[in-house]
């Protein structure tokens, strides 16, 4: 009987909590979003400081109340779930953890507290209460591809560093140290905002060998902009499938194909 009663309050609270289909969980949603948006509202204000000066005490009351409230509902979503971990390590769970740690960190370290600007980070729930599925289904895909093409990206960033690298000592020993190259770890910085096209420059070439060898690493950097791209697209193309937001109420993952009866992370029957 006791465990009948606690499966069915965890599977009410997860409804709640989890989904946005039910119009209990359409409601909490957009009350907690109200509250993320006023809490970083209030964060904002406070950052100003003829408002700092004023309504200083008011603004710090306000900060510990929105993070008592998010701090119940973290502990709340954790109570829902049957596995915990699995929610507090997904995406949306390390932000709902972020956003209660600033205002309590500001205690030791004084200004933290405007970090809060990451709650914004929750909003990103809007586009399951506004039934903006198509938008998050892409989201979804995405994050698929990139972690599909993890170790192909990490082979061409260490690509780039061995370019960077090369590039910094040859400009290095080129220029020397009169026109601003003074070693190779800076001038491996002038060869990274160089090869990303940035260009800020407070470093620069002056010898005609040294412009060359500028002009072909700027042109080498349009061609590299391409590399991830077509990489991660790759990984998009083979993504084939529609998912929904339906949420696994025991690891929390979402994503999962229409016609899914079980979670294709955990296994659990949704």
């Amino acid at each position: 009987m006791h465990n009948a009663a606690e499966s069915y309050w965890r599977k009410r609270l997860h409804t709640i909590i989890f989904e946005a289909d039910t119009k209990a969980g359409k409601t909490f949603d957009l009350i907690l979003i109200s509250c993320i948006l006023m809490s970083v509202i209030v964060v904002m204000l406070d950052s100003i400081t003829a408002l700092n000066d004023n309504y200083g005490r008011l603004f710090t009351g306000l900060e510990w109340f929105f993070t008592i409230i998010f701090s119940i509902e973290y502990i709340l979503r954790i109570l829902s779930v049957k596995k915990p971990s699995g929610y507090m390590l997904s995406f949306f769970g390390i932000i709902d953890f972020l956003a209660v740690v600033p205002t309590s960190l500001s205690l030791f370290f004084p200004g933290s507290q405007f970090l809060i600007v990451i709650r914004l980070l929750r909003v990103l729930r809007i586009f399951r209460v506004l039934k903006l599925a198509q938008y998050l289904n892409k989201s979804i895909v995405l994050l698929r591809a990139l972690k599909a093409s993890r170790r192909k990206i990490i082979v061409f960033l260490f690509f780039i560093l061995t370019i960077v690298s090369i590039m910094g000592a040859v400009m290095h020993l080129v220029e020397g140290g009169e026109n601003g190259f003074n070693n190779i770890p800076r001038s491996m910085y002038w060869a990274i905002v160089t090869l990303t096209t940035v260009g800020y420059g407070d470093i620069s070439p002056q010898t005609p060998l040294g412009q060359t060898i500028a002009s072909l690493i700027m042109i080498l950097g349009y061609a590299i902009i391409a590399v991830p791209t077509g990489i991660v697209t790759t990984e998009m193309a083979k993504l084939s499938g529609k998912t929904n937001t339906q949420s696994c109420p025991v690891c929390s993952a979402e994503g999962h194909d229409n016609d899914a009866v079980y979670c294709k992370y955990c296994g659990s029957k949704l």
